[in-house]
């Protein structure tokens, strides 16, 4: 993930996909105005220039992943002029080094990568800006800004700091409240950045003590099992947050096998399993933070700019930016009707 200061620009999900991202917006004003910055076409939705975008993700092997794959293909295909190749997805760093080697040499117009090791993949990102071909990084970052012209990934400190907000906000009345996190990969750099985030959210709330966490692998199995550790540990608790829907599932097995409903829940990411289970309201899970994957469809958006020469409507720059930091938003059964469409399986 990129540092705190590259975190310039924040796009809500909802910005970010159905094409708000890359629609002029000057509709409004009158013809006569003069363009704020310049007269440089932004890119919209009528067909343009024909751009070949390579892309190579990982494997599929997290629902989170999954949809990353489908936002990336369904935004690709809304485009007449736009031909995606995509590679087969890999975790074996050595083989998507020679997916995206085989698009180089297929002189593709633009790159979107999604690496599996954001460092492991800085060198063939390199190669690509050298030769030509401009590279959009998603999410993992490469290790060297020169391996990419521009970064979109979601904001994992923001993520935590949300969560924290969320549960403040609902704990702030209550004397001494005990919150417990169920977080993710505990020596992974996005963990980490999710924990900080929630621990800072936390200090804003001196009521509120942070009595446990637990650290699981993204996995359903994962998250019943350490879910359940915490629950014989901690015999009451106000609120739980857990980094990760997928090991929600899981998590909220456990929950349901120990009888146990004096807290509340909130998840992370975005599943549509979660969102369909705040909407419901009958158990303890109240709300999730959004890590949307909408921002595959936005890499594709961006690529196409790209590959067109055009910059972003109602920007009054040129060029798209180096860095999209997306918004995570809290998802409650206030707004749910709102997110539940970009839930993922």
């Amino acid at each position: 993930m990129p540092e705190t200061s590259r975190r310039g620009l924040l796009f809500g999900a909802t910005a970010l996909s159905a094409g708000a991202l890359l629609t002029a917006c000057t509709s409004n004003e009158p013809k006569s105005a003069e363009p704020a910055g310049n007269s440089q076409p932004a890119a919209d939705d009528q067909p343009g220039k024909p751009v070949t975008i390579g892309f190579a993700g990982p494997q599929a092997d997290h629902g989170w992943l999954n949809a990353i794959n489908v936002n990336a293909k369904s935004r690709a295909e809304k485009y007449s002029e736009v031909t995606l190749e995509i590679t087969e997805g890999s975790n074996d760093t050595a083989a998507q080094i020679g997916q995206v080697k085989t698009l180089i040499n297929k002189k593709v117009d633009v790159l979107v990568i999604l690496p599996a090791d954001g460092k492991a993949l800085t060198q063939v990102g390199l190669e690509a800006m050298k030769a030509g071909i401009p590279v959009v990084n998603l999410d993992r970052i490469f290790a060297s800004p020169q391996a990419y012209r521009c970064w979109v990934g979601g904001d994992n400190y923001g993520m935590g700091l949300n969560a924290g907000h969320y549960i403040g906000e609902q704990l702030k009345d209550k004397a001494d409240a005990k919150v417990v996190e169920l977080a993710g990969i505990d020596n992974l750099e996005l963990t980490k950045q999710r924990s900080q985030g929630f621990k800072d959210a936390l200090k804003n709330y001196p009521n509120i003590k942070l009595v446990a966490r637990q650290a699981a692998d993204f996995t359903v199995e994962s998250g019943q099992a350490k879910m359940a550790q915490l629950l014989q540990a901690q015999k009451q608790f106000d609120a739980l947050w857990n980094h990760d829907d997928d090991q929600g599932v899981g998590a909220l097995r456990a929950i349901q096998q120990a009888g146990r409903d004096e807290f509340i829940m909130v998840g992370g990411a975005g599943a549509k399993s979660a969102m369909d289970a705040i909407k419901a309201d009958n158990s303890v899970i109240k709300a999730t933070v959004l890590y949307p994957p909408t921002m595959a469809a936005s890499a594709i958006d961006l690529a196409r700019a790209l590959g067109q020469g055009k910059g972003i409507g109602g920007l009054s720059e040129m060029e798209i930016p180096t860095s999209l930091t997306l918004y995570s938003a809290v998802v409650t059964k206030d707004n749910i009707d709102q997110y539940l469409p970009t839930g993922f399986n």
